[in-house]
């Protein structure tokens, strides 16, 4: 198994839940759920026994669907059924794909109040409303959400553990790297973005060091993806299906916002919304809405309409936009050495948004208009691509709002943050730019190489 920072957070559960409560890894289908929640299940227990509920017979579903009223004989069958003695206090229940039958979620409330045993479950898509219709969700239920490997994970998988502790000692103490460091790191962001941080993706580059193996598995998930978009989109599929394929393209343009009337038929952000929300929810898109007044509770500002839409893995969203057919299958290492004309900003900030993610941010972005330079002129247009709360050591650890630049070349002009200091003060902590460029402090102002991204 790959080392997986969700399992530190598991580790947690179990020591601070003391069986009072389950816990539900939710993510993407493909992401790792099942072999994370199985490494621990065997590791951190004496005992478990493991329930896929997207093959379990007839006889366990009944189970579910008949002894719901006495725990004893239910617990006590269930050992039956699958041939496992299960020491109380120190042996888990895993649930896997537990979105397949409501049921056994809703059941997850009298099983914690018993109290014999740990409850472990996994599911894609568990939010969806047909996934949870009729059922109550139980209070007793921690979620957890796994998501692609961020870089740190990716290094940890590919056996560069010792760049990984390099880059956070380096961040902390604010210390570049010497030259031929800075560029083999560079390199290794560079090849993390075209195999992205799906496990099978990474497992397959890491065995045989050639993009096309791994190639094929990121198509092989993302016809997954759309199938489970046709299949579970209701009524909603066709929109969804629509603003998945769109992503590649809207992410390219200039501006980067999603604009619905592209995806014809006078589309409207209320028309679109259930369907973005239904992509939200299966954690193959990550949704980067406007705040329109940065301070403290990003949230209180939302514009939900205005947003920019970003694929969850940045592997896969190459594979997306190179999608043409077979002569596409080896673009890769061209990607890699610049010989392919695409937009870099596009993948450059999508990652930047997959690291953010995976170190917990919400993603929120702001824009607005500075005066005309001169009578009748035009407004100037300005935008800062993401927003976080940190604390900020100038005011003592309080949180203060980031703002954070993504840059794609070596030669760029920070204008939009120099205006967003001006503008909002005091609100304002440090400034992040990541660029390809060596780390570096200017004040207030912190330079970090991209491949510093999950650092923020």
């Amino acid at each position: 198994m790959f080392r997986r920072k969700c399992y530190e957070r598991l580790l947690e559960w179990k020591r601070t839940s003391g069986g009072r409560s389950a816990v539900l890894v939710e993510g993407a289908r493909r992401v790792g759920k099942t072999t994370l929640v199985r490494e621990f299940a065997e590791r951190e227990y004496e005992a478990s026994l493991y329930i896929d509920f997207s093959v379990a017979g007839r006889a366990t579903l009944d189970l579910f669907r008949d002894q719901r009223e006495d725990v004893d004989t239910f617990l006590r069958t269930l050992q039956l059924l699958y041939g496992t003695r299960l020491p109380e206090r120190r042996s888990v229940v895993i649930f896997d794909e537990v979105q397949r039958f409501p049921l056994a979620r809703e059941y997850v409330k009298h099983l914690v109040a018993d109290g014999r045993y740990d409850y472990v479950e996994t599911g894609s898509l568990v939010s969806i409303r047909r996934n949870v219709a009729g059922i109550v969700i139980p209070s007793e239920e921690d979620r957890l959400e796994l998501n692609p490997m961020d870089f740190e994970e990716y290094l940890w998988a590919t056996g560069n553990d010792l760049y990984a502790e390099e880059i956070r000692r380096a961040r902390e103490a604010m210390e570049p790297f010497p030259d031929p460091v800075h560029a083999r790191l560079m390199r290794l962001f560079d090849e993390y973005m075209i195999v992205g941080g799906m496990p099978q993706s990474v497992e397959a580059f890491a065995q045989e060091r050639d993009f096309l193996p791994c190639e094929r598995v990121k198509r092989r998930i993302l016809d997954l993806y759309l199938e489970d978009i046709s299949k579970f989109g209701g009524t909603e599929a066709r929109r969804a299906r629509a603003i998945f394929q769109a992503i590649p393209g809207q992410l390219s343009a200039a501006s980067k916002r999603f604009k619905f009337s592209s995806l014809g038929g006078g589309a409207r952000y209320e028309d679109c919304e259930p369907a973005l929300d239904w992509l939200a929810d299966a954690h193959v898109a990550n949704v980067c809405r406007l705040c329109t007044d940065p301070s403290v509770g990003l949230r209180l500002n939302e514009d939900a309409s205005s947003l920019k839409c970003y694929m969850a893995d940045t592997g896969l969203l190459v594979s997306h936009a190179f999608a043409d057919g077979p002569e596409s299958m080896g673009v890769h290492r061209d990607l890699q050495l610049g010989r392919v004309s695409v937009n870099r900003g596009m993948i450059a900030e999508n990652v930047v948004a997959q690291q953010l993610r995976a170190s917990g941010h919400a993603l929120f972005y702001h824009a607005w208009s500075e005066p005309a330079t001169r009578e009748g002129g035009r407004p100037r247009p300005r935008e800062v691509d993401f927003l976080v709360s940190r604390g900020f050591s100038d005011a003592g650890g309080k949180l203060r709002v980031s703002p954070v630049e993504v840059k794609s070349t070596k030669s760029y002009s920070t204008v939009s943050l120099d205006d967003f200091r001006g503008r909002y003060g005091s609100r304002v902590g440090d400034e992040v730019v990541l660029h390809p460029k060596q780390l570096r402090s200017e004040g207030r102002r912190q330079y970090l190489p991209l491949y510093m991204a999950h650092c923020v």
